[in-house]
């Protein structure tokens, strides 16, 4: 396919299940709303080394939240088994020591990503968090949510008793090719920028870019290596390596990976994200990573999204 130019590979991202949390986080004002969300999302950008997955979802109005003020929605992705903890991490370090916080739960009623799909699940962390109150805390009824009230040096930290959890997909991609770094940047930042507007994504590594794609497995260290530089895919080595995918012209290749709350919403991001892309001039060639399969169950196919 060829889009302004620029060629678009016929081919499909793999991506797989993953169990989210979507969480709400207010403060007096933005600035303390914004600066809960970024100290909680920090660090997590790929659960190959990250306890989740987690980034700003949108920043939301006081008409928008539970308690009328300011405030921001998380998206937190991780796998069954690793999310509770992840999230009592986060919770306890994070939004239990800054000021003005409140947190609530704000899963919603999202269509599942396939009839299988596991039923949600629960996970107490307020009813966990509030034992930090040492037999203080108070449990409270707030417009139909159950609330505890942990008393600190500063006043109360509200937070909801319990988080629905549901399965969502990880590792939506796209790799975007340019002729020079900066051309590159641009584009993958115009694509973040179009794929964020969506609810329901979120693109975790920083800046919503990432420069070092990796494969699974490793060629040379395989003994204690899971997973290693895309070599396939660095200009710098196309001229020392036999099967490079690099093509003539392109100098800079960059990622982004993409979370989503269902399969349709992650399709229409990924489609929106390749549109931006080759708005940008020096752009030659966007595809996708793909493992045959044997990553995960579901295929974002580049040619559907931009349809979609």
């Amino acid at each position: 396919m060829d889009i302004n130019g620029v060629f678009v590979e016929d081919t499909y991202a793999e991506a797989f299940s993953m169990w989210y949390v979507r969480l709400i986080v207010t403060g007096i004002d933005e600035y303390w709303a914004k600066t809960a969300a970024t100290t909680f999302t920090g660090y997590a950008v790929s659960t190959i080394a990250c306890d989740c997955e987690a980034a700003i979802e949108k920043i939301l109005s006081p008409n928008e939240t539970p308690d009328g003020r300011p405030g921001v929605s998380i998206l937190v992705f991780a796998s069954k088994k690793g999310l509770k903890n992840a999230l009592m991490n986060r919770v306890g370090q994070c939004f239990l020591t800054c000021p003005t916080t409140a947190v609530f739960d704000n899963l919603q009623d999202e269509p599942d990503i396939d009839k299988k799909t596991e039923k949600p699940m629960i996970l107490s962390i307020g009813k966990m968090m509030k034992y930090f109150g040492d037999g203080w805390e108070k449990s409270r009824d707030f417009n139909g949510r159950t609330m505890w009230d942990i008393p600190v040096m500063e006043g109360i930290f509200s937070i909801e008793e319990s988080f629905g959890a549901k399965k969502g997909i990880a590792g939506g991609n796209l790799f975007i090719m340019g002729d020079t770094q900066e051309n590159t940047l641009k584009a993958a930042m115009a694509a973040v920028k179009a794929i964020n507007e969506f609810d329901g994504v979120i693109t975790s590594f920083p800046g919503g870019v990432c420069r070092s794609g990796s494969k699974t497995g490793s060629i040379k260290y395989s003994k204690f290596l899971h997973a290693s530089t895309n070599h396939q895919y660095c200009p710098t080595l196309k001229n020392e390596i036999e099967d490079s995918l690099v093509p003539d012209g392109v100098n800079s290749i960059l990622e982004i990976v993409i979370n989503g709350i269902n399969l349709d919403i992650l399709t229409k991001a990924t489609g929106a994200g390749v549109k931006a892309a080759v708005k940008v001039p020096g752009i030659k060639k966007i595809t996708s990573g793909n493992y045959g399969g044997t990553l995960g169950k579901f295929k974002i196919y580049l040619k559907e999204a931009l349809e979609s």
